[in-house]
């Protein structure tokens, strides 16, 4: 255990989580210590344990220290395990929960199963060595002063004159003076594209209350179509905030304003639409969107496979964890899927009912 040192629990750049486990108790060599119930994560670069109740507590050890590991059987009354064989602690390790160790390796104890898929993603991590590859960058350091503040004014300077451009070529456009040419007009848009929005509808150019949102909800339809035709048809409001405000540039704008404002898609008979599944999931879906040939499609992933998890459907299907599971909770709503909802998590299975006699 001398080998694990304090943490805040974050990754790092270029670190990448790969799994966690729940309930999961550390030992130091065969001797248990106060480390019983926490989450383990598995990174690209470390092994990062942290405690359920105080989060705060949290240690890590970098996967270079490992020299191999081995499976340890469940038994009765015992938990199964894996057993991490360590190098000796290096003399510039951080500072950690224990000064020494008469042990030379450790055990990861899991009381919530899980371990068969643990092991087989910690054996990948340890063959492939990505922390080689992928250096994690150096912390940054943020006391320096006045020239922090210094460096913020001056990009502040020239977000102001990218946004006074984007308004002056968008002025072209829409005045047509000068004799903008067509191929002038097309590539001026090009520009503006890659600068993100000209002209974001804000309150102090659309007033407040329900003009502002019904503006607003136009503009969304606009930039919100081809990114929606590139992901299947539908995204989540999560997604579309980040997508937005990335666009939008400094003229943020509030979840609660973004909400109001999809809520007058339909009203305002625009091709998107606001959806509020059961679990409280809410998403943006062209209005093209067929629902049941997405719940055929995922039908016909799971037969294939024989059962899928959202996390393993979702990796098939290139969505995110929570559409892939709407998706699927979706299908078995409708009597396609069936679940079977144990220790391992929740996993779908085609409903034979339905298509066997």
């Amino acid at each position: 255990m001398d080998r694990f040192a304090w943490a805040s629990g974050l990754l790092e750049m270029n670190e990448t989580l790969v799994i966690q486990q729940r309930g999961m108790r550390l030992y130091d060599g065969e001797e248990k210590v106060k480390f019983d119930t926490g989450v383990l994560l598995l990174s690209t670069h470390r092994l990062i344990w942290r405690d359920l109740k105080n989060h705060e507590c949290c240690i890590a050890i970098p996967l270079s220290q490992i020299v191999f590991i081995e499976e340890q059987a469940a038994g009765i009354g015992k938990s199964a395990k894996i057993v991490v064989h360590l190098h000796p602690a290096p003399s510039n390790k951080e500072p950690g929960p224990f000064q020494s160790s008469k042990y030379s390796y450790i055990k990861l104890s899991f009381k919530e199963h899980g371990q068969i898929e643990f092991y087989r993603r910690l054996s990948e991590e340890m063959t492939h060595r990505r922390w080689e590859n992928m250096p994690v960058s150096q912390t940054i350091q943020i006391n320096r002063g006045p020239q922090a503040f210094e460096d913020l004014s001056k990009l502040m300077e020239k977000a102001k004159e990218m946004v006074e451009l984007s308004k002056s070529i968008a002025n072209k456009i829409k005045d047509k003076q000068g004799d903008i040419t067509e191929d002038e007009t097309i590539r001026f848009k090009s520009y503006l594209l890659s600068m993100g929005i000209a002209n974001p509808v804000t309150r102090e150019t659309h007033g407040s209350g329900t003009h502002y949102h019904m503006q607003l909800a136009k503009q969304l339809a606009g930039i919100l179509q081809a990114p929606l035709e590139e992901r299947g048809g539908i995204m989540s409001l999560t997604e579309v905030y980040c997508l937005v405000n990335r666009a939008r540039g400094l003229e943020l704008l509030s979840p609660e304003d973004l909400v109001n404002a999809c809520k007058m898609l339909v009203a305002l008979k625009l091709p998107l639409r606001l959806r509020l599944f059961d679990s409280g999931v809410m998403v943006i879906e062209l209005q093209s969107h067929n629902e049941e040939e997405m719940v055929a499609s995922a039908l016909e992933t799971v037969s294939e496979k024989g059962s899928l998890t959202a996390e393993e459907f979702a990796k098939l299907v290139g969505m995110s964890v929570l559409l892939a599971k709407e998706r699927l909770l979706l299908a078995e709503k409708m009597g396609h899927l069936c679940r079977d909802d144990s220790v391992e998590g929740l996993r779908f299975y085609p409903n034979l009912f339905m298509t066997q006699s």
